[in-house]
């Protein structure tokens, strides 16, 4: 058996924790039953240089895939979000399960 090995850039990566991030919260996604996924119900938006994800406080230069509509299409061709951005933002199974390494790497949790 031939193992595709998937690579993302580093924007891809960030923007895919941020979604896991985002998934994680009943606040912000509600489960999409039919692919095993989640729903994002709204995005982040961002006040000064920063802003809040879940409990993660992020640059918002790092977080500027979540409203980049090249990064989106990457991650849908990849199979970790659905291709139907930004009618509808939802995270698949495989991109909820998939790891960038980057989990505990740039984010760092909030203190206000």
């Amino acid at each position: 058996m031939i193992v595709k090995k998937i690579k993302l850039n580093p924007l891809q990566s960030k923007t895919l924790v941020l979604l896991k991030v985002l998934a994680r919260d009943d606040n912000t996604s509600i489960a999409d039953a039919a692919e095993g996924g989640r729903k994002i119900l709204s995005l982040p938006h961002a006040h000064g240089n920063h802003m809040h994800v879940g409990e993660f406080v992020v640059s918002a230069k790092d977080a500027s895939g979540l409203t980049n509509p090249s990064v989106w299409k990457a991650l849908a061709r990849k199979g970790f979000v659905k291709d139907n951005w930004p009618n509808e933002m939802v995270i698949t199974k495989a991109g909820l399960e998939f790891s960038t390494g980057l989990e505990d790497k740039f984010m760092s949790v909030s203190d206000h």
